[in-house]
């Protein structure tokens, strides 16, 4: 196995919206990236730059995928620096009209899929001595917004959570982890959740930029959390 010389990511829900962001600015900025997606196929901005770009099929309600991923990006590229944990979901109903099935995907995606992806890369990320980890949460992870945003807040704040276990878990080593929480960004998940114009939400390259930034900053500069939003709110 021969190790790239550069600084290697796994970016799940890499195919649209704010992974695939994420993906293209890394790429752009040196990073070697591996793509979890549900139909794996090369972006655009990937063409002419096939060696720093790994596929794999990645399903988050699959609990044997991240192991998988995790062996398959470290065969090709003999290294993991960062996991950005972006894949989620939101059935917008309140917490009396979700059923079990409801909040049981919400959190199988959204909570459980990205602790399985974390421990699934967490040798290497401890080996590398600057690990990286960010758990896309949602300022629903923060406060409860609205009664319909009410079942999906239970999986977000548990997904903050998860960033402050491993920010725990992985400090001696070098590991770093931020709760990432965005208001309404412009994807297809918040068009379809609210009447805000997509261009005044939180552009999926803004938020790109703002994670990048996070995964360069040295071990001494810890960011355990970062709120991002697109309207004024009293605290975020």
């Amino acid at each position: 196995m021969t190790k790239t010389t550069g600084r290697v990511a796994l970016i799940s829900g890499a195919n649209r919206g704010i992974g695939d962001h994420v993906a293209a600015t890394l790429l752009s900025e040196g990073w070697s990236v591996s793509l979890g997606m549900r139909s794996p196929s090369l972006p655009q901005w990937a063409v002419g730059h096939e060696a720093r770009v790994h596929l794999a099929h990645y399903d988050a309600f699959d609990v044997t995928s991240e192991e998988r991923w995790a062996d398959d990006a470290l065969q090709r590229f003999g290294r993991i620096d960062a996991v950005v944990a972006n894949a989620g979901i939101m059935i917008p109903k309140t917490v009396i009209e979700a059923d079990d099935d409801d909040i049981d995907a919400m959190l199988a995606v959204n909570v459980k899929a990205p602790r399985r992806l974390v421990k699934a890369a967490w040798d290497a990320l401890s080996e590398s001595g600057r690990g990286r980890v960010i758990i896309l949460a949602s300022l629903s992870g923060k406060r409860v917004k609205s009664a319909s945003a009410g079942s999906y807040s239970l999986s977000k704040f548990a997904a903050v959570a998860l960033a402050h276990a491993i920010r725990q878990a992985g400090f001696e080593s070098g590991v770093r982890a931020t709760a990432v929480c965005p208001g309404f960004v412009a994807t297809d998940m918040a068009t379809a959740l609210s009447e805000r114009p997509a261009d005044q939400m939180t552009q999926p390259a803004d938020l790109a930029r703002i994670i990048a930034m996070l995964l360069s900053l040295p071990n001494e500069a810890s960011v355990a959390e970062f709120a991002v939003n697109c309207q004024l709110e009293e605290f975020f």
